[in-house]
């Protein structure tokens, strides 16, 4: 699909942010970049500043966050009714390890730059970290094996969606895999580590 003018902006302006720093890229460069005649001021007729383009690119991964977490919540729903709890947290957890890794431009904007601007930091823990958090406790409180089951699901969450956001991190910032642990090692461990923390599962309720 083509992307507009404004989208390419977006787009190669975080790119060129994540690859040499907020401070270090010019006007000019994410011009070209986004195949604009550099120096030109064809930014300027989307944007106000390259301070208006950072806001914008992390408030729309924002918001792109929001609706692929109600889609992905709205799959797994509707595949619970014949698949297996443990084939059902593998697939929560490779859909977090999936976010985390299409996040990984603004990963190291973030790092990078972002504390200068606590504002998008704001925006990037309500709008990014924190409904993948908020997810992680509405999927277990669905799940039937745990009906009315009491536990503290937002610690339980915090484990489990750290884990997830820390192993991509690592690799991020590290270029290892922490503890030499391949993607399907992580897999298997978290969900045994999320069975483990869970009492036995009791039988669904009959309706």
């Amino acid at each position: 699909m083509t992307r507009s003018t404004r989208e390419r902006i977006i787009d190669e302006s975080l790119r060129l942010f994540a690859e040499r720093g907020y401070s270090a890229t010019s006007v000019a460069e994410i011009e070209a970049a986004a195949g604009l005649s550099p120096g030109a001021g064809g930014l300027y007729r989307h944007f106000k500043s390259k301070y208006e383009v950072l806001a914008a690119a992390i408030n729309e991964h924002a918001a792109r966050t929001r609706s692929q977490v109600a889609e992905s919540m709205a799959a797994l729903s509707a595949m619970e009714a014949s698949v297996d709890l443990e084939e059902r947290l593998s697939h929560i957890c490779r859909a977090g390890l999936a976010k985390v890794r299409e996040e990984s431009e603004l990963t190291r904007v973030f790092f990078r730059d972002l504390s200068q601007f606590p504002e998008l930091v704001a925006v990037v823990r309500d709008g990014l970290l924190q409904p993948m958090f908020d997810a992680i406790v509405t999927w277990f409180q669905a799940q039937p094996e745990y009906h009315d089951v009491k536990l503290d699901w937002a610690g339980i969450s915090t484990v489990l969606g750290g884990a997830v956001v820390h192993y991509r991190l690592f690799q991020e910032t590290v270029g290892e895999l922490p503890g030499h642990a391949d993607k399907e090692q992580f897999v298997t461990a978290w969900v045994r580590l999320a069975v483990g923390l869970l009492p036995s599962p009791r039988p669904a309720p009959v309706s």
